[in-house]
């Protein structure tokens, strides 16, 4: 049986980087992301997988980071890792992403506690569907909470930031 202090040497490709952390056996993602890689943007607001605010993307999907163990997503033999993106991956060329713009200019965070989870969820559902109807988004922050905000704001964030990529897109075509 093996020693559960004993730390394990592990791999992840986080942000486009590749990073060693020691960490043991059974660590969070949360976790390891927090207090090995000083990336605190993915918060821990339930634990019990409930609100949405320690969400990562794991190669384009959200993912709830506290529910994942670190060792699960770490480079396997090969040296193959799944991409995880963090909050603090979402800007452009250190440019602020149009999501991260649209919730500053429109409102979209209160306290900001979930704010992280929630830009890393409509960043997902902006690259599987560019163009989300209002229930295509109300049902891909249905796993998100917020405390502080009626939403609405929220809404009008993601609006903003849905059409400021389109005519982004637009621009780059001509």
């Amino acid at each position: 049986m093996s020693d559960p202090m004993k730390k394990e040497l592990i791999e992840l490709r986080v942000n486009g980087r590749k990073r060693e952390v020691a960490i043991e056996p059974s660590q969070l993602l949360l976790d390891t992301l927090r207090q090995e890689l000083d990336l605190t943007g993915s918060k821990r607001g339930c634990d019990d997988s409930s609100c949405g605010a320690c969400t990562v993307l794991v190669d384009g999907v959200p993912m709830l980071s506290c529910t994942i163990v670190a060792a699960s997503v770490s480079a396997d033999e090969e040296g193959n890792a799944p991409e995880i993106t963090t909050v603090e991956g979402v800007a452009e060329h250190g440019a602020m992403a149009a999501i991260q713009k649209a919730y500053g200019e429109w409102g979209g965070a209160q306290c900001g506690y979930c704010t992280p989870g929630f830009m890393m969820t409509v960043k997902a559902l902006l690259e599987r569907n560019p163009e989300p109807s209002d229930d295509d988004i109300r049902h891909a922050l249905s796993g998100n909470l917020c405390r502080c905000t009626g939403y609405t704001q929220m809404y009008q964030a993601i609006k903003a930031a849905i059409r400021a990529e389109q005519a982004g897109m637009a621009a780059a075509r001509k």
